[in-house]
């Protein structure tokens, strides 16, 4: 086992699915990561995302963060930040006199990586994977249990959006061809935060179903990840290094933008929302920004000047940390998140902000109603459809499967798989659609006659 992951290795443009193919010395104007990125752009799950919550209701007279304006700003985050990481390090590899053509790529990875990295999440945000969760672990699903092998139950009751992105990227689903979206190695890796697999979650937090595992393995090893787990133990690596960009563009972004949302929706006021954002900096560059944002005097373009400082100062703190701790973040042994590791003052703030997240936001009614509605729906729909599956020959079920996408796999040969399809069509829905169905079900929506 080697000591340390090789960037040579972790930067490889081989597709997965379509590794026959592979033309390492092909010469196009467009990269195969920048293709990856250009991919998801143009496909409906990443459209789909413009209808998924992401914290507060989708907008009204508005508008706020769905899950599609999130990811294309930790897009835009996470390249900027690879993009400084890629510059010192190309710089310090070549004074070694070592290959840097890899660095250039390491932007256009994460920024791809940062497009896909909530592909897999349910409707009706975190509350969508909690109420899959609890429908096996505390609902009807328990009775399904004794027809499932532990792996199996366990990926069910810790239902994971990251996980699921890793399957909706990979997994050949009917009449799909061979490997998904046939991404490249290096950004499927980077996009899986937690590379072990569910009996080893933690927090409910793993990357990958059983029904995944090979194929992570094989990304893995093809990428030089280090193998943390011996032989006949659960499956766990040690991250891609580009996965803590990834992290640290996401927690940016929905940190900072999830207090300029609230406080345009005036669940913060003004002055509390300066003053959180403000305390990120030191009292000379404080006194510079404050001085700027006196030239103007409308409050949401205040607290979007200020939310963009804070924005710069964290990509600069994170890429200081990923420059000055590479060598930990290569051999595995980097502890913690990089915002973890900034400095006091940064850290101290953005533990502030995540603080009164908690206190003021998450908390708000509107917020909690959405979480009360999503849970409702989903586990209506869970029921319903899970019940199709299962028992296929009764009246209803033929109904309700004939309304099922063509490309999920309702008649799998095993209950996992059929739970799968079930899976893989719910967390495809938008919250509308989600909705709807909900209401159809019930006899609360008919066709106009």
């Amino acid at each position: 086992m080697p000591q340390c992951m090789q960037w040579a290795a972790l930067v490889n443009d081989k597709r997965f699915g379509l590794e026959d193919y592979h033309d390492s010395k092909k010469n196009a104007t467009r990269s195969d990561f920048r293709r990856d990125y250009d991919r998801l752009v143009f496909s409906s799950p990443f459209r789909r995302l413009q209808n998924k919550t992401q914290v507060f209701p989708l907008p009204g007279s508005i508008f706020v963060h769905n899950r599609l304006t999130h990811s294309m700003e930790v897009s835009c985050v996470g390249k900027s930040m690879a993009d400084n990481i890629a510059l010192a390090l190309k710089k310090r590899y070549a004074e070694r006199g070592e290959p840097t053509e890899h660095f250039d790529h390491l932007g256009d990875i994460v920024a791809a990586a940062c497009l896909a990295h909530d592909l897999g999440n349910p409707p009706f945000g975190h509350s969508g994977e909690k109420a899959i969760a609890t429908f096996f672990s505390e609902g009807a699903g328990r009775v399904l249990k004794d027809g499932l092998t532990d792996a199996e139950w366990a990926d069910f009751t810790r239902f994971e959006g990251n996980a699921n992105a890793f399957r909706m990227l990979t997994h050949q689903f009917n009449g799909r061809r061979r490997g998904g979206f046939a991404m490249t190695y290096s950004t499927l890796a980077s996009i899986v935060k937690y590379p072990y697999e569910s009996s080893l979650a933690t927090k409910g937090k793993f990357g990958f179903f059983e029904s995944e595992k090979a194929d992570f393995e094989q990304v893995a090893s093809e990428l030089g990840m280090l193998r943390l787990s011996g032989e006949g133990e659960p499956l766990r690596y040690a991250r891609h290094p580009l996965v803590y960009i990834v992290e640290a563009a996401d927690d940016i972004c929905y940190e900072v933008m999830d207090i300029e949302d609230a406080h345009k929706l005036k669940i913060l006021s003004t002055a509390t929302t300066v003053g959180v954002l403000l305390a990120f900096f030191e009292p000379e560059r404080r006194a510079r920004i404050e001085e700027s944002m006196r030239r103007v005097s409308d409050p949401n373009e205040q607290v979007a000047y200020l939310r963009s400082c804070v924005i710069g100062a964290l990509v600069e703190r994170c890429a200081e940390i990923f420059i000055s701790r590479e060598q930990d973040i290569l051999a595995g042994t980097f502890t913690g998140s990089l915002l973890q590791n900034i400095a006091d003052t940064e850290r101290a703030a953005y533990e502030r902000c995540c603080a009164l997240s908690w206190e003021k936001i998450y908390c708000a009614s509107e917020v909690v109603d959405i979480e009360l509605a999503g849970n409702r729906i989903i586990t209506f729909l869970m029921e319903r459809l899970v019940d199709a599956v299962t028992r296929p020959e009764l009246n209803y079920s033929l109904l309700l499967l004939s309304k099922f996408p063509e490309q999920y796999d309702v008649n799998a040969p095993t209950l996992y798989g059929k739970i799968q399809a079930v899976l893989d069509h719910i967390s495809a829905m938008t919250d509308v659609y989600a909705l709807d169905l909900y209401r159809k079900l019930n006899g609360m929506s008919l066709p106009a006659v």
